[in-house]
């Protein structure tokens, strides 16, 4: 039998004479409980933002983008660039022209950003899917169209109603001096047959247009400045990245779709485990309890510890009956707030109980959640070292105090 164990649980169970510590007892455990259970529910919570994005991000980004390290537009006729297409590890490639320019719809003006694409494009990014208005077109009866951002329509007022044109205007390239000021600028028109929504970074800058109309806007010849890739099914992006990388040289970049947007995936890290953190000392501050109630107990079972003393056992194996105590109260409270955290978690997977206020103007109406492992793992770890040393102070600081006259021998257990 294992006396600090069983005796930790008769006094974890069994009702005490003062009320207090059972209250108190409770709180600890209740508290434990609740913090486990909102880290979960948190990290859960900002894993599926997180998913969300990123699944956004995957319906407009390529897998992987090659453009250059230093400059802006490059010539497609480049022997590198044309054995990477051919390579059996590339599934759709898609020249890309990006250029600033400025929007005009009648009488609203605003800068935006042109992205010339060819007929890959559609393949390659799944646009389809986060279209809003209209459909995915950029051709018809040899006429141009667009496929503009849903903020960027919004400042505009842009309607598909193929009725008002949307006019274009880009800086002449030439370095020859020019009296009146209109002519020092490219203009053309189309018409909008789509609007998409990704993402307010997308939504608010880009108007997508063929890739040949971008080109004779801008007096280019075969210029584009970025290819987007999809990798062949099955294969490793990194593989594909680092081969690519390697035949094409130190003039290109390759960058996985990860580290087009470095940043804001920092971003969306720290604010998660900054969250994490936070929740941490909240837990740090309701493990006071246990402390609280560990020293009551103490205090309460003084008596009962210097019988156990004079029968023979040890001052380190009476400490041991405490500390086996706290820890219990801490496994109980990382279990029952890991249980219902997943549950809740579960529930509003399923049923989707909790919606964002305005239905119809987000892309999900419900709060994403998805619950991964390793947070499993991470509270449980962290909740249990805290529950660790609210145990450990009050024992090793009560206990040398008032369980340490006997040096008695230490009694089988």
């Amino acid at each position: 039998m294992n006396l600090p164990v069983f005796i930790a649980k008769r006094y974890l169970f069994s009702r005490k004479s003062r009320n207090i510590i059972n209250v108190i007892s409770w709180i600890s455990l209740l508290g434990l409980s609740i913090g486990t259970m909102a880290l979960i529910i948190v990290l859960s919570i900002f894993n599926g933002i997180d998913g969300l994005i990123k699944s956004m991000f995957s319906s407009f980004d390529p897998d992987l983008k090659i453009s250059l390290t230093e400059g802006k537009t490059f010539s497609t006729n480049n022997p590198a660039l044309q054995d990477a297409q051919k390579d059996p590890s590339v599934a759709v490639w898609c020249e890309v022209l990006e250029e600033n320019a400025l929007l005009k719809y009648r009488d609203s003006q605003t800068p935006a950003t042109l992205k010339g694409v060819d007929d890959n494009f559609q393949i390659l990014s799944r646009i389809d899917s986060v279209l809003v208005d209209g459909e995915f077109n950029l051709e018809e009866d040899n006429r141009p169209l667009g496929i503009i951002g849903s903020e960027l329509a919004y400042r505009l007022g842009v309607g598909l109603n193929f009725i008002n044109p949307l006019y274009i205007y880009v800086p002449r390239r030439t370095k020859s001096n020019i009296i009146n000021p209109l002519n020092a600028f490219n203009r053309k028109m189309l018409f909008p047959s789509g609007i998409f929504a990704v993402q307010q970074e997308y939504d608010s800058k880009f108007l997508i247009i063929p890739i040949a109309f971008c080109r004779d806007l801008l007096g280019l010849n075969d210029e584009v400045s970025a290819i987007e890739i999809r990798v062949a099914e099955g294969q490793s992006i990194n593989y594909v990245k680092t081969e690519l990388q390697e035949s094409l040289g130190p003039k290109f970049q390759v960058k996985d779709r990860y580290e087009q947007h470095a940043y804001f995936y920092k971003v969306m890290a720290s604010e998660k485990w900054a969250i994490f953190l936070i929740l941490g000392f909240i837990l740090i501050i309701a493990s006071f309890n246990t402390v609280s109630s560990l020293t009551l107990l103490l205090l309460e079972k003084k008596k009962d510890m210097h019988i156990l003393q004079s029968m023979g056992a040890q001052a380190k194996r009476i400490r041991r009956i405490f500390l086996t105590e706290g820890l219990m109260m801490t496994v109980i409270g990382i279990v029952s707030g890991l249980v219902l955290g997943s549950f809740l978690c579960w529930l509003q997977i399923t049923f989707g109980f909790i919606r964002f206020p305005s239905s119809g103007s987000y892309v999900t109406d419900t709060y994403p959640v998805s619950m991964q492992a390793m947070d499993f793992v991470l509270v449980g770890l962290m909740v249990m070292f805290i529950g660790f040393l609210a145990s450990v102070i009050p024992v090793r600081i009560l206990g040398k105090r008032y369980f340490s006259s006997f040096d008695g021998t230490e009694i089988s257990g």
